[in-house]
């Protein structure tokens, strides 16, 4: 059980303070209401982008990095679809040197043309180097293009296209900023060795003079129902063929989220899974098989993918994976697979909560999601998950006319 205390300053900033005192260490954890959704079709990448201008120094503190590595921290960001997150880690008695670095950047961000030219060139280059220039690099690109019509998951974190971020204007990014990193769509961890008064007391010296700003409304469109499978094929430089299939699945807080995570483990989850034991071990079809979805808050996809063994045809690969699809569509799993997965489940949700650092970054996803005591109750959620369920959902989400299916094919 997490134990967390909860506060809300005057300015909309959401507090959660996890105490621990085994640690010597803190972690202070700061996680925007903002990702890849968000952005304008014809202006994507922002996001990603943010995390990158972040780092490059605010109005006071021209280098983010130094003043952190001084007080014995390191730190680090990530970007997704759905949200930002930027966490340091420091010996508890420093802790107030990330409370100024943390609320100077939000409160006065450097915006020079300076600066956006750097970050904006190591986005670029990043682009290149892992989406345009690597192996495999643009399979998401196409897929996600292929399985949205309208829900912005359809793009990259990355951006949709290279020009987007190279054509990043100034006043573009100055918008971003004032629409997104505000405190009343922030939410603040602390955790480790600390105690909630003094983490109130700190909270409110640094982040509590700074303007609120506007709650930023979500208003997305919704991705319909597919009601036709949709199939693209594609030739590139790369040394094996490719197979890449997705479904449609249910969003993060919906039942069938969980049966849908519980189905990708008997499925995909290791070398006792279903489809490693039948299509890679037994038939030899694939060097290299998963299957997985994404986690995303929306309506997600779930995903079966592979590198196919040298002369198996794509056709081939592709009836293999439908055969045992059929399987779990047409017989109710036992109860004993599923409580296997559910066990797993279990093991992979202690493990996450180790370290202080986890918990401080899991604590800010389950408030976003709208409750952090879900934390402490989502395993529940997986536990009354029945056989018949699996069985409803596999039919629910494995239907052929819900499918998105990508033949990358290596150039003969």
């Amino acid at each position: 059980m997490i134990q967390y205390n909860r506060f809300v300053l005057d300015n909309g900033l959401t507090v959660l303070v996890h105490e621990d005192q085994a640690t010597p260490m803190a972690v202070v954890n700061v996680l925007y209401d903002v990702g890849a959704r968000d952005e304008q079709a014809n202006k994507t990448g922002f996001a990603h982008l943010f995390e990158h201008l972040m780092f490059g120094g605010s109005i006071h503190i021209p280098d983010y990095d130094e003043p952190l590595q001084r007080a014995g921290g390191d730190n680090n960001a990530y970007t997704t679809h759905d949200l930002t997150n930027y966490y340091c880690q420091l010996p508890a008695q420093n802790i107030e040197t990330a409370f100024w670095l943390e609320s100077d950047r939000m409160l006065s961000l450097g915006f020079s043309e300076k600066s956006l030219a750097v970050q904006r060139k190591v986005v670029c280059e990043e682009f290149k180097e892992h989406y345009l220039n690597k192996p495999y690099g643009d399979v998401w690109h196409k897929m996600r293009e292929l399985a949205y019509a309208v829900h912005p998951y359809r793009w990259m974190t990355i951006g949709k296209e290279l020009s987007h971020v190279e054509n990043a204007h100034i006043d573009d990014v100055k918008a971003f900023f004032f629409k997104h990193y505000r405190p009343v769509n922030a939410i603040l961890v602390v955790a480790g060795n600390v105690k909630t008064e003094a983490v109130k007391q700190l909270a409110q010296k640094w982040f509590g003079p700074i303007p609120m700003g506007e709650k930023y409304i979500r208003c997305l469109p919704k991705e319909p129902k597919q009601l036709e499978a949709r199939k693209l094929s594609v030739e590139a430089n790369v040394p094996l063929d490719a197979f890449v299939k997705t479904w449609h699945m249910d969003a993060r807080l919906e039942k069938g989220y969980y049966a849908a995570d519980l189905l990708t483990e008997i499925l995909g989850g290791g070398g006792s899974s279903r489809l490693y034991q039948a299509i890679v071990k037994e038939k030899k079809l694939f060097s290299n098989l998963d299957c997985y979805h994404f986690g995303s808050m929306d309506a997600g996809l779930v995903t079966i993918e592979g590198k196919l063994v040298k002369g198996v045809t794509m056709e081939q690969a592709d009836n293999a994976i439908t055969e045992e699809l059929e399987k779990i569509k047409e017989t109710i799993v036992a109860e004993n697979e599923l409580q296997k997965v559910v066990n797993k489940t279990e093991s992979v949700i202690a493990f996450e909560d180790m370290s202080v650092m986890s918990r401080a970054s899991s604590l800010a996803m389950y408030e976003l999601l709208g409750d952090a005591t879900l934390m402490n109750t989502e395993l529940n959620k997986y536990r009354e998950v029945t056989p018949s369920d699996l069985h409803f959902y596999a039919n629910e989400i494995f239907r052929e006319s819900n499918s998105n299916t990508l033949y990358y094919n290596a150039k003969q």
